[in-house]
């Protein structure tokens, strides 16, 4: 193969490895925060996990944070993959650009040896003077003068450009060895991850045995909870309606005959900041991990069972304050015997729910913050921790509401 081709696609390759590791680098930085965020939430739930284990008995919120742990502790590894993955693409870049430089430096001590040569054969100070006194005038004699002034510049500029181009190779192949090194720490952490990984799902195979024997009562615990949602659920939608139907006459006395829900102007703008802060709306607790998603979730340990959730139950120290993630106005206190209390709060057409408060701090009609506190969160009985349980409703022009998914409102990292 033609030597210049190969020298004009190594520095095509350099070119584009040059790019390709920018892009890299940016991804890596990229992987390196979500791995922190999954390291940081693994760490929390380890936290719960050790207060839920000191009640000594298998229960359903363990099982739930081993689940997340589990989830969480597999998406890192994955995350660890993919961040091997660019390394090993990076190594590859780097051999590449190895090659292209030694390649290059070939050339041009090829070239300066041949330049050596030439001075070697032309050494003699007689020739050099034969040649520039057989000029035929004065200025033809300073051209050659000038000439060899220029090839002794050139020798040393082609020195000095090959001692650079073994200073850029040095550099290189270190750079290599630390990007080899990095990803050899990277393969072990991987695997150190996969052991951990076995251990905590033959714990929770342990914990899913334990509670097959309370197949009863856990079937008696998931009725009466439908029971409770159900209640709430209904408790909700016929606030949201009287709301909209007070809305509704309070904007037909002003003359004016609107459909779905009217609003002031300040609800307006309040709502359209809600819509605004969708993805940034800080938690409704200060600290916490997502043990049950929104929509159907299998139930842990009972077969073939889903289970609707309306919102998202969020794990959390043992009687964590819970806090509005948006201001709004407080719409009402609902009791639910046995889930404890509930708070409904209203910002413009979207509803925000916060359950499970032993003592709640609000009462209707109060205006509330950002971040402000609401209540304290109960804890069932012969548990260590808490969970907040939180919603999002929307009211709708055909006078209902929806229901809208949380994790895709609260502020991630």
């Amino acid at each position: 193969m033609n030597r210049s081709f190969i020298k004009q696609a190594f520095l095509l390759l350099f070119l584009f490895g040059g790019i390709l590791l920018n892009v890299s680098a940016q991804s890596k930085s990229s992987l390196q925060n979500k791995k922190k965020k999954l390291q940081e939430e693994i760490q929390y739930t380890n936290k719960l996990l050790e207060e839920t284990e000191k009640t000594k008995k298998s229960s359903l919120s363990q099982l739930q944070q081993l689940n997340k742990k589990i989830s969480s502790r597999q998406i890192l590894i994955q995350t660890i993959e993919q961040e091997i993955n660019l390394l090993n693409d990076s190594i590859k870049i780097q051999i590449a650009n190895v090659d292209s430089l030694e390649l290059n430096l070939t050339d041009l001590k090829a070239e300066y040896a041949e330049m050596v040569r030439k001075a070697y054969r032309n050494r003699s100070d007689y020739n050099k003077l034969m040649f520039l006194f057989s000029a035929n005038n004065f200025n033809q004699a300073y051209k050659r003068l000038n000439y060899f002034q220029q090839y002794a510049r050139f020798r040393q500029e082609q020195a000095e450009r090959i001692k650079k181009e073994q200073i850029k190779i040095d550099k290189q192949i270190k750079l290599l060895e630390a990007i080899r090194k990095s990803n050899e720490g990277l393969l072990k952490a991987e695997l150190n991850e996969k052991n951990v990984l076995a251990s905590e799902k033959s714990k929770k195979e342990n914990v899913v045995s334990s509670l097959k024997g309370k197949e009863k009562e856990l079937k008696a615990q998931l009725d009466k909870k439908r029971k409770d949602q159900k209640k709430v659920n209904a408790a909700i939608e016929r606030i949201i309606a009287e709301e909209i139907r007070k809305a509704r006459e309070a904007a037909a006395k002003k003359g004016k005959s609107e459909k779905g829900f009217p609003m002031t102007p300040e609800a307006r703008e309040l709502s359209n900041s809600f819509t605004a802060n969708k993805g940034k709306l800080p938690w409704p607790v200060s600290e916490g991990v997502i043990v049950s998603k929104f929509g159907n979730n299998a139930h842990p340990t009972l077969s073939n069972v889903t289970v609707e959730n309306y919102g998202v139950d969020i794990s959390t120290r043992k009687g964590n304050i819970g806090r509005a993630s948006f201001e709004g106005t407080v719409s009402n206190v609902i009791i639910i015997p046995g889930q404890g209390k509930v708070v409904l709060v209203n910002h413009g057409e979207y509803f925000t729910l916060y359950s499970y408060f032993k003592e709640v701090f609000v009462s209707s009609g109060d205006k509330l913050t950002t971040k402000q506190d609401i209540g304290v969160l109960m804890n069932e009985s012969g548990e260590n921790t808490s969970t907040m349980h939180f919603e999002i409703w929307k009211a709708l022009q055909s006078g209902k509401a929806s229901k809208l998914d949380p994790a895709s409102w609260i502020y991630k990292n």
